[in-house]
């Protein structure tokens, strides 16, 4: 019987490791069911941190931090994988994907700058959004994409820092990935 798990990337948003201490509500969980790759967006990306506001750090990103760790990221990922992507982290991956990274699944969480894409990347797709994110995706995107949105009720923009909402979310990933 083959015991290797399955690779699942988490791909931070864009605080990275310094404010990331929820993760732990994610990994805790899947880690008894996948083989766990943390990439943090701000390192896949050289972003600067030296100014660690949320204003600097979203601007580096959106001024060529999403390209490079797109870039990064496919260079050091060569197999087919799963992919749990936070805020930045999702827009990162689903990117990635349409230049050829081997995505199966993608779960996004809070990856608002999603409604700006145009083209979707192959594999399974699973959105989540907090119902009172102001910047999440418009019903036009959702059905321009023919993709579901799942909104978490009474929520905003950091509802993946949550930790009853990780398990609910690791409970919906590990069924979706593992039947």
């Amino acid at each position: 019987m083959n015991t290797t798990k399955q690779r699942l990337l988490l791909l931070s948003d864009l605080w990275g490791k310094e404010k990331s201490d929820w993760i732990t509500y994610y990994t805790s969980i899947l880690e008894n069911h996948f083989q766990i790759v943390y990439y943090y967006s701000c390192d896949l990306g050289t972003i600067d941190k030296s100014d660690y506001s949320e204003e600097n750090l979203h601007h580096q990103f959106v001024n060529g931090g999403i390209d490079r760790a797109v870039s990064t990221l496919i260079q050091k990922e060569k197999q087919k994988i799963s992919v749990l992507g936070f805020s930045i982290g999702g827009t990162i991956a689903w990117k990635a994907a349409l230049l050829g990274l081997k995505i199966e699944n993608l779960f996004t969480i809070s990856s608002t700058r999603l409604r700006h894409e145009t083209e979707k990347p192959l594999g399974k797709i699973k959105l989540f959004y907090g119902e009172n994110d102001t910047f999440r995706p418009d019903n036009n995107w959702i059905n321009k994409m023919n993709l579901e949105q799942n909104l978490i009720p009474n929520q905003d923009h950091e509802c993946y820092t949550n930790e009853e909402i990780a398990q609910k979310i690791c409970k919906i990933i590990v069924a979706e990935t593992t039947n």
